[in-house]
């Protein structure tokens, strides 16, 4: 493996740096156990895993306060556990388990917490930033002071509703982050051959949102980049756009073999840029944390995602009955009941 540079001098607490460490490795060995049982057939449907990723939502999140709101595309897992959602849940919905979120008949790409408001992981590219600037509407509306981060990829970003979104966010300074989750590859066309111009962000400019290009790869950048975001949506003056350049390990999808791009290329990006090697190093270089104290956390993150695994394979099938449920809305959002 190729040295590490020793990692530049952190901007946050010890302790802080410790939890994003923490965070990024839930992610990370939640998803390579789901990449276990999607292969033991455990896990049907499609799979789309967040590793390499961590670094984006875990800055992001930590620059969140309480009540703000997340929404993204298939390549949710990553986002709700960072959210602060249950493992168990997680994994069982993603085994079609009673004990999931959506009660085992939603899946990987339907999920949702009010409690923790995430409104979903949604599977058709880019319908979920329409979804955000509702988010985001509902919330200047209201008066809350609440900002909605609206997470999409490179690929998603030439849709025609993201324009439309970008266009009625401006029009009416709503409170949302854009945050393009820029993988590089999109679905497994590399962005250099699919996108005219190279920095997205700037894509906004037309409809007067200002963005940055941010180091998807460095927890620390993407929490600061966060943060100047967040108050500029709760300053009124309207969305903001992070472009956020990271990369994935793994294909598109569990099914993809990824061959567009060579094996060196991602295993110079694992030796040199991983996320979490970069925060391991900063703890250890700063003598924050011992080998022997990472080595705890590592064993304590492997018990919560093994539970995780067992609690789904424990977790029994929905009955046939609830095939008729959750189909309707019992109650109307002003609280009237729906008339039976």
């Amino acid at each position: 493996m190729a040295a590490r540079k020793s990692a530049a001098k952190p901007n946050v607490s010890p302790e802080e740096l410790k939890q994003y460490y923490r965070d990024m490795l839930l992610i990370r060995r939640f998803e390579e156990k789901a990449g276990q049982l999607y292969g033991m057939g455990l896990i049907g449907g499609f799979c789309h895993l967040y590793i390499g990723q961590e670094a984006v939502v875990v800055g992001l999140e930590a620059a969140a306060d309480e009540g703000d709101k997340r929404v993204t595309s298939y390549r949710d897992h990553g986002h709700m556990l960072a959210c602060g959602m249950d493992p168990d849940g997680v994994m069982a919905e993603l085994t079609g388990r009673e004990g999931g979120y959506s009660k085992g008949k939603g899946g990987s790409m339907h999920m949702f917490s009010r409690e923790k408001h995430f409104y979903g992981g949604h599977g058709i590219v880019g319908a979920q930033v329409p979804i955000g600037a509702g988010l985001a509407f509902a919330d200047k509306y209201l008066e809350n002071d609440r900002v909605t981060f609206t997470y999409f990829g490179d690929g998603a970003a030439n849709q025609g509703q993201v324009y439309e979104s970008f266009n009625m966010a401006s029009i009416w300074s709503l409170p949302v982050v854009f945050v393009i989750e820029n993988n590089q590859y999109a679905m497994g066309t590399s962005q250099k051959r699919s996108t005219s111009g190279q920095d997205i962000y700037e894509r906004g400019a037309p409809f007067g949102i200002p963005g940055e290009l941010v180091d998807g790869m460095d927890v620390l950048k993407v929490k600061e980049a966060g943060e100047k975001a967040i108050a500029h949506c709760r300053a009124g003056k309207g969305p903001y756009i992070l472009e956020i350049k990271t990369y994935r390990y793994r294909g598109h999808s569990m099914s993809d073999p990824a061959k567009y791009r060579t094996r060196e290329e991602v295993q110079k990006m694992r030796e040199e840029r991983d996320p979490i090697e970069n925060i391991r190093t900063m703890l250890l270089d700063g003598k924050h944390a011992s080998e022997d104290d990472l080595k705890s956390i590592d064993k304590e993150i492997k018990d919560i995602v093994n539970k995780s695994a067992d609690f789904a394979r424990e977790s029994p099938e929905p009955d046939l009955d609830q095939l008729w449920t959750d189909i309707y809305a019992s109650e109307l959002p002003q609280g009237d009941a729906v008339d039976s």
